[in-house]
This record gives structure tokens, C-alpha cells and sequence, in this order.
């Protein structure tokens, strides 16, 4: 049974909506138990020493008004689903209610369908909640960012030094090295931590669409626009907005992103009335921002912009001593998942592992510890079980990979002598010198990166 609690000063309401939740007769499966107070005051002291699955506040009430209960809500880190009840409804109040944590906004009179369905939602939300933080408990922390190496201690140190300020902060790193945790880890940390992240995936969405996800559409702005929509900056407002693969954003929001860091106000895509927002911007991109500046990809005032605070994560093969510990807590977690005994990779097959190249990086080792755990039936894990499920493996195995790497080593050497000989030859000039290479010049400096290839080097 699912608890609910009114907060309304019109007592005639309060025991209207608990007749509508308590004898609904399960016409949508549900099964309330419904408290009501009339009192704002005694309702936050109700909230204080009782759990709740969904609470339904006025928002005009004489000691504290909704509003003012919601900010001690979201003050407090209560865990609770709100949807908030006024006869005085405008756009302006829905909005406000949203950007303090409000689950959902119902008009009054009550219509009985409508708060059966709100009540309904927000009690599965909550439910969700609950569920995943369990499963948190029993799993562990799989958000956490390990290793022992001098680049990842490098990482954590940056990480508590900048999340308790507002400054910007530009990760970056290739794919699957973990630039999403450091984010997550930076606002956790963070004095904005009692609003969720706001996240955005500027790889994932069309160019056409990004300006209306980012700042949001008034109504009728474009085709298909059939309502006023709320943007991912409005959202964030008073927290953290995290924009990942940054690199891939078009110019021309780039442009507006640029003019929303300057003036702390967005506009609305169909709109002309500024809004004022409080946005702490943490960016990630797995591209050579530089390079892209070059290539007339990306816009140099955004990057000085966002490049406050930069943190770069090494790529896994750059720190083989974090392997080990990484593969223990990936195989515990994974063992724990699915109900295994706890298993263990002998001393070779973890020096094995050390020995692949991770071109995937964190995400590539998560996947085959999965695949190991699962399919190697017994609890002690060999070289030999390793070798039978790495693709295009043979039962020699650690011969081949001794003899890849050293030449693999080789050849990176060579061609980091080779690309640095050109580069003096051709004075330091980065388009002169891949002209002559016959590569990009972001291809060139992602060369000099991986080879620490600078001005001054031997």
C-alpha cells in the first residue's frame, strides 16, 4: 500500500482527494493509505519523521506557501515525488514548480482522473527510485572512478578541487575512459549536488534540434512544435548542465551557448523574452578541440570559455597498474549481479590482460570481465580461459601478444621519431607538416598527443 499526503489549507479539498484516492475502487490499480493536514507547518514536521511515495501540496496557504515547502523539499534532499494543486494556475507558476522539483502540476477543481493518473505516476517514480537505490546498495558504487596510477590520483585531486566552486570545467579523453563519472563525480561533490545533473548528448541529437533542446521552443516556433517546451538550461537552472561530446555541437549553438555563458540568460527558440538562468557548464569531447578550432569546427571564445578547469583522462594502456584493481571490482560487481560465487583471475591472466592494447579503454575491460565471468564456468579464472574468449585468439596467446607488443613498440617509436623529424624540417608548422605526411591536421595532433610531441622535444 502506498502512502500519500495532502497539504491543502482548505480542508473541503484535502478530504475530497482522499475520498477520490482511498475509494477509487482500483480503477487503475491503485491502493492508498491518505493522510491529510491543513497546516503547511505540520505537514513539513509529517515529512520530517514519516516516508512517504507522493505528496500533493496547494501552493497558496498562509503559514508557508507551496513554494516555499517545495524549496525545503529540495533543501533537505527529501526523497519525494510532489505534484502541486492551485486554483490559481499560469504558465508562470508551472514553470517555477518544475525548476523546484515538482513531479507534476494539477489544476483545481479536481478532476478525479487526472489525480488518479498524477497520483499513479508519481507513486511508480518513486517506487523506481527506491528500487534502484537498493539495487545501489546491494551492487555497490558503479559509478566510481578507481585506480592507483599518478593520472587517475591526478584526475580525483582536480575533481574535489574544483566541485565545491561554480567554475567551468572541459573534460577530456577518448572514448570509454570514464569522462561521464568525472562529471557525475564533480557535481555529486558539488554545492549544486541537491539538483540532479542535467544531462545532454550533443552527438545524439540532429543539429536542427539542438538549439530547441538546449534553450527550449515556444509553441508554433517550427513545424511540429505543438507546445511551449522547457530546455535543458531552464532545467539545470541552480545546478550543474552537462554537455557531452561538446565537439560535435553545430557553430550556430555554439554561438547561443556562448551568449548564455556571458550573460547567464537564454531566449527561447520563437521567442524574445530573455530568461534568466544559474548554470555551472561541465563539458566533455573526445576530439582535439584545438585541431577543431583550426579546422573552423569549433569556436575559440567557447573553448577559452569552458576550458576554465581542464581535466584530461589518460587512455587505459597509459595506466596498466589500474588494470588489476579494476578488474577485481568489475568482477565482484558482476559476480553479485548474477548471483555467482565470487571469482577470481589468477596472477597471469591479469598479467595477460595488462598486455592488451584497450583501445576501448575502461568500457572494453568492463565488458570482457563480463564475458570472462559469465562463460568460464569455475570460480578460479586462468590464462588459458582468457586466451580461449579474446576474439582471434590461440592457445599461444602470451607469445603473440609478446611479440605484437614489442613490435607494436617499434613502430610507435619509429613513427614518433619520423613525425617529429618532419615537424623540425617543416619549422613547427602544423598545416606545412601535414601537408607533407598527407594527413589532417587533427589527425596530426592527435598524433603528437598520443607521442607527447611538443616544441622542444628529443
Amino acid at each position: 500500500m502506498s502512502k500519500i499526503l495532502i497539504i491543502d489549507d482548505e480542508k473541503e479539498i484535502c478530504e475530497s482527494i482522499q475520498m477520490i484516492l482511498e475509494y477509487s475502487d482500483g480503477a487503475f490499480g491503485e491502493d492508498y493509505e491518505v493522510e491529510f493536514t491543513t497546516s503547511s507547518k505540520v505537514g513539513v514536521e509529517k515529512l520530517k519523521k514519516n516516508s512517504y511515495d507522493a505528496l500533493l501540496l496547494d501552493i497558496q496557504m498562509p503559514e508557508m506557501n507551496g513554494f516555499e515547502v517545495l524549496k525545503w523539499i529540495q533543501d533537505e534532499n527529501v526523497s519525494i515525488k510532489v505534484i502541486m494543486i492551485s486554483a490559481h494556475s499560469s504558465l508562470e507558476n508551472a514553470v517555477k514548480a518544475t525548476k523546484l522539483g515538482a513531479f507534476d502540476f494539477v489544476e483545481k477543481p479536481i478532476d478525479r482522473d487526472k489525480i488518479l493518473i498524477s497520483v499513479r505516476n508519481a507513486v511508480e517514480q518513486s517506487f523506481l527510485l527506491k528500487e534502484n537505490k537498493k539495487l545501489k546498495d546491494v551492487l555497490g558504487e558503479e559509478g566510481e572512478i578507481l585506480g592507483s596510477s599518478s593520472g587517475i590520483k591526478n584526475v580525483l585531486e582536480t575533481i574535489k578541487r574544483v566541485a565545491a566552486t561554480d567554475a567551468r570545467v572541459l573534460i577530456t579523453g577518448e572514448n570509454g575512459t570514464g569522462k561521464e563519472l568525472v562529471a557525475r563525480a564533480i557535481h555529486k561533490l558539488g554545492k549544486r549536488a541537491k539538483k540532479e545533473l542535467v544531462e545532454v548528448n550533443c552527438a545524439a541529437i540532429p543539429n536542427e534540434l539542438i538549439e530547441s533542446e538546449l534553450f527550449g521552443h515556444e509553441k508554433g516556433s517550427f513545424t511540429g512544435a505543438i507546445k511551449q517546451r522547457i530546455g535543458k538550461f531552464e532545467q539545470a537552472d541552480g545546478g550543474d548542465l552537462f554537455l557531452d561530446e561538446i565537439g560535435d555541437m553545430s557553430i550556430h549553438a555554439q554561438a547561443k551557448v556562448l551568449r548564455a555563458i556571458e550573460d547567464g540568460k537564454i531566449e527561447r527558440v520563437g521567442g524574445n523574452t530573455k530568461i534568466s538562468v544559474d548554470v555551472r557548464i561541465i563539458a566533455a569531447t573526445n576530439k582535439i578541440l584545438k585541431a577543431e578550432i583550426e579546422e573552423g569546427n569549433f569556436r575559440e571564445d567557447l573553448f577559452h570559455r569552458l576550458n576554465v578547469i581542464p581535466i584530461n583522462i589518460p587512455p587505459l594502456r597509459e595506466r596498466k597498474e589500474d588494470i588489476p584493481i579494476l578488474i577485481e571490482h568489475f568482477t565482484k560487481t558482476i559476480c553479485e549481479k548474477n548471483k555467482f560465487p565470487i571469482k577470481s583471475f589468477d596472477k597471469k591472466a591479469i598479467e595477460l590482460l595488462q598486455k592488451l592494447p584497450w583501445t576501448g579503454n575502461v568500457r572494453e575491460l568492463r565488458n570482457l570481465v563480463e564475458r570472462i565471468v559469465i562463460m568460464v564456468p569455475h570460480n578460479d579464472i586462468t590464462e588459458k580461459d582468457i586466451v580461449e574468449l579474446i576474439p582471434h585468439s590461440s592457445s599461444k596467446m602470451d607469445d603473440i601478444l609478446s611479440v605484437t607488443n614489442s613490435f607494436q613498440e617499434f613502430k610507435e617509436k619509429s613513427e614518433r621519431a619520423f613525425i617529429l623529424k618532419q615537424l623540425e624540417s617543416n619549422g613547427w608548422n602544423i598545416s606545412k607538416t601535414s601537408d607533407v605526411l598527407g594527413i589532417q591536421r587533427s589527425h596530426l595532433y592527435s598524433k603528437m598527443k598520443k607521442y607527447e610531441i611538443e616544441k622542444g622535444s628529443d
